[in-house]
Formats: C-alpha cells, sequence, structure tokens
C-alpha cells in the first residue's frame, strides 16, 4: 500500500449505465482536469478502454454490457480495491446519486474517511 500522506490520489465515481457512451467523456473529462494539477487518478473508464472495452456509438444498458461479456464484477473489484488501498479523494461526477455503484463507492470513501469532492458531494 502507498503512503497515504503524499500528494492527493482521485477516484472519479459517478453513474456510467444509461448513459450514452457509459459517460465515458465526462469520467475522462475529470480524470484529465485532476492530472493536469498533478495528481494521480483511478478513472474506472480508462482502465475499461485499456482492457479492450470500447463504448462508442453504445447507450449505456445493462444489456449491452452482458452481450460484450463484460465483468461488472471484475470491474467494480478493481474499483473498491482502489479506493480501498490506494485513494485519498473520490470525486463525484453529476448524477452520481442515481448510479448504485457511485454510492456504494460514495459511501464507501466515506466509511473509510477519505476526502469527497465533487458535485453535491
Amino acid at each position: 500500500m502507498k503512503n497515504v500522506t503524499c500528494s492527493p490520489r482521485y477516484y472519479v465515481a459517478g453513474p456510467m449505465r444509461n448513459h450514452p457512451e457509459f459517460n465515458f467523456p465526462a469520467f475522462f473529462a475529470k480524470a484529465a482536469e485532476l492530472e493536469a494539477t498533478g495528481c494521480e487518478v483511478f478513472n474506472p473508464a480508462k482502465r475499461d478502454t485499456d482492457r479492450g472495452f470500447d463504448p462508442t456509438g453504445l447507450v449505456g444498458s445493462m444489456e449491452e454490457l452482458q452481450n460484450l461479456d463484460f465483468s461488472l464484477r471484475e470491474a467494480l473489484a478493481a474499483d473498491t480495491q482502489w479506493i480501498c488501498l490506494e485513494a485519498t479523494h473520490i470525486h463525484m461526477l453529476p448524477g452520481w446519486s442515481k448510479s448504485s455503484g457511485a454510492t456504494a463507492e460514495r459511501a464507501l470513501g466515506l466509511a473509510l474517511g477519505l476526502t469527497i469532492e465533487g458535485a453535491a458531494a
């Protein structure tokens, strides 16, 4: 585990399902903004694209994930592991409160005493 006293390490949380292209453009934009300030950022959208997932043209449905053989369990396991072991901050994207995943990520961050920032954090 990294030393939690170094510069902020952000996890970007927000809605994905039921958003065009799984809301990846919003995740990439916020991650770039945070990285430009020198912060380390875990962007779950980047993790997914690095693993070969291409959201281009998708509507963000659960059926699309199932048809593409995307493992939501594996993705959430990686996300929560990074939050638990690495993150010092969670940045909440607009609409997070309507997302079961982002709500859970926020709750985990609060339980761990992380700084929660962003849209009506």
